[in-house]
């Protein structure tokens, strides 16, 4: 049987439990994705127009799978990230069916990992 891990203290004095965010640490994460979103093109500026969409529909069609843990896929992914080049983007080589869970955390944590130059599986 293992022990509870202890609370921690946040910088603003608060104590929290373990594995929980602090309210003044939620509140900065909400800020700082505010100033990345405020930056960003939106989708269809990235190329997510009504040609991606039927594309992607159709894609899905003929590979239904998430190819990262088996269940119904809903949506397609660029394996890799095409910032903004439209061969990479267009490139049906470079798209892998994936449920919105897998995109949502498994996708983003292999991603993340690689910008830091290290292996996350």
């Amino acid at each position: 049987m293992s022990r509870p891990r202890p609370s921690k203290l946040c910088t603003c004095g608060s104590v929290v439990p373990h594995g929980t965010a602090c309210a003044c640490q939620i509140e900065a994460k909400r800020q700082r994705d505010r100033r990345h979103d405020a930056r960003r093109p939106n989708s269809g500026q990235r190329g997510y127009t009504g040609e991606w969409r039927k594309r992607s529909r159709e894609w899905l069609v003929y590979h239904p799978v998430c190819v990262m843990c088996g269940e119904q896929a809903s949506l397609v992914d660029h394996i890799q990230p095409h910032r903004g080049d439209p061969n990479l983007f267009w490139a049906w080589q470079n798209w892998q069916s994936l449920c919105s869970s897998c995109h949502n955390s498994r996708k983003q944590r292999i991603e993340r990992a690689a910008a830091r130059g290290q292996s996350d599986e």
